[in-house]
């Protein structure tokens, strides 16, 4: 009994099925990237602005002034009454809470510090402290062969930022959106935020415009009634080019 091939069934040769079985698994390949395609996520990137990326921030700090005592003295020096007194005049215009006078205990000068004490205290009520603002605490020493300082500390408000010197990425070429949009570099303007915030002389005012002064109105009724009489209501000044040293704007 003989069997008879039909032309289909000898056409498909070894050859033609593993090309076939590779070409249904490239196309089920194919199919499944298109199915599951998403976005890779990247690091969060740092506002462009470095007033944004370097905030300044007001804070409670505290303004110190260390003062030496020798441990055969007991006594404050005149500089040192001059310092206690300049500290008086800072808390009366800058502090959010009373004085503190921190004496230190343990060390070999610990004896003549307390007795500064009372002289202090009378320099700090006369410059205009009040008695009930002055708090005296102990500080112990770590070593006792050290000497020992009398401390005057008060809070204030501060000005801060930073910290500076963060490289959290390399500025040479890079992946990410910093490098491909020319962004700026996180570290950039840190400084000047840190020097700002050090320099600022009342940090409120970083926040909002100190109130107006009244005006000088001897010095505004003199310029209006120049302006009415159709004169120069610039300031004369008597011998205004004896400080000069040149003939150039002389007149």
């Amino acid at each position: 009994m003989s069997m008879s091939h039909s032309p289909s069934s000898r056409l498909r040769s070894p050859r033609t099925i593993m090309l076939n079985a590779f070409a249904a698994a490239a196309l089920a390949a194919l199919l499944g990237g298109c199915e599951h395609t998403q976005d890779v996520a990247e690091a969060p990137v740092a506002p462009n602005d470095y007033r944004l990326r370097h905030p300044i921030a007001i804070k409670e700090g505290a303004r110190t002034v260390e003062l030496f005592i020798g441990s055969a003295r007991g006594s404050l020096t005149p500089v040192q009454r001059a310092d206690i007194a300049n500290f008086a005049q800072q808390w009366k215009r800058e502090a959010t809470g009373g004085v503190i006078i921190g004496v230190p205990v343990g060390g070999r000068n610990a004896v003549a510090a307390r007795d500064t004490v009372p002289e202090i205290q009378s320099l700090l009520v006369a410059a205009g402290v009040a008695p009930g603002a002055i708090r005296v605490q102990q500080e112990r020493l770590a070593d006792p062969g050290r000497l020992g300082t009398v401390r005057l500390i008060y809070p204030k408000m501060v000005a801060t930022a930073g910290p500076c010197g963060l490289w959290p990425e390399d500025l040479g070429p890079a992946p990410g959106r910093n490098y491909r949009e020319n962004r700026p570099y996180y570290n950039f303007g840190c400084s000047n935020q840190r020097n700002l915030a050090a320099m600022v002389e009342n940090p409120a005012d970083l926040v909002q415009p100190r109130g107006e002064t009244p005006i000088y109105s001897a010095r505004r009724t003199t310029v209006l009634d120049k302006y009415r009489k159709g004169e120069s209501s610039a300031t004369v000044y008597p011998n205004a080019n004896d400080g000069k040293i040149s003939d150039v704007g002389k007149q």
